[in-house]
């Protein structure tokens, strides 16, 4: 049996949690830490599964381990459990799901030859269709990146990318559900200015935006093709996309994404 252990009980390493006990894994072989027992009862109580506030102790013979921390705190976690790590008698996969933090500098902080990989989560794993963005360092084997694969696809989709293109990807997709959401927000605000009572409008948009996913996701269509299939000529679409395209929202999206990927970069660099 796997021994997995989660450090951090955030949205992501919950997510991560109930996605892996919904898809069949063993709850008793799944460990989560957090500073505040009262924290880790809740997930003993939601999940079934081992909760501990000690992060070495909790990586003692783990299998895997999943660094659901944030960017900072990733090294400081690292030398915490590194000596647990060494005395494990299997090779231990460390899984940062933090943004930004290298591979080289994780792997600095470990002892040598312990196998690093580096993920790009986002939140819509919450609902179990999350994009991972997946790294491996120098030292994993095909059969543990299939391991860290097999146990990310509970949440979602799992892409393997270079790690160059990380800071890329955080800007398209760990940090791309914000911007959906918030043009949906602008579109209710829109709708109110209208006329509409926001909770009709709230639902119009929502279920919209979810419709558009699906046919994004599932059509087998382009972006492009679906946004001209509903283009009709001088139609009231056109006249709403000539607004949007005026106003520059695709310059909009280019320079937003550019500082993501930027403050990115710098989170790896502190």
């Amino acid at each position: 049996m796997t021994k997995i252990v989660v450090i951090g009980g955030g949205k992501i390493g919950e997510a991560l949690i109930s996605g892996l006990v919904n898809a069949g894994t063993d709850p008793q072989s799944i460990t989560v830490t957090n500073r505040r027992p009262e924290r880790g009862r809740e997930f003993r109580e939601r999940y079934g599964v081992r909760d501990l506030t000690d992060n070495r102790q909790a990586t003692e013979d783990a299998d895997v381990v999943f660094l659901c921390v944030k960017p900072y705190l990733i090294l400081d976690v690292l030398a915490e459990i590194n000596a647990a790590v060494e005395e494990n008698d299997t090779a231990t996969v460390l899984v940062s799901m933090a943004a930004g933090v290298t591979l080289g500098a994780m792997e600095e902080a470990v002892v040598a030859g312990t196998p690093v990989v580096r993920v790009m989560p986002n939140t819509p794993m919450l609902v179990g269709r999350g994009m991972n963005a997946l790294a491996a360092g120098r030292f994993v084997t095909p059969e543990q990146l299939d391991d860290v694969t097999g146990l990310l696809s509970a949440v979602g989709e799992v892409l393997p990318v270079a790690e160059s293109d990380m800071d890329a990807v955080t800007a398209l997709a760990g940090s791309s559900p914000a911007y959906f959401f918030l043009v949906a927000e602008a579109l209710i605000d829109a709708g109110v200015s209208l006329g509409l009572n926001r909770q009709v409008a709230e639902k119009l948009v929502t279920t919209s935006a979810a419709g558009a996913g699906i046919m994004l996701s599932e059509s087998g269509q382009d972006p492009t093709t679906l946004r001209t299939n509903v283009s009709s000529p001088a139609g009231t679409t056109v006249a709403a996309l000539r607004e949007l395209e005026e106003s520059g929202l695709r310059g909009a999206f280019f320079r937003a994404t550019e500082a993501c990927a930027k403050r990115s970069a710098e989170l790896g660099n502190p």
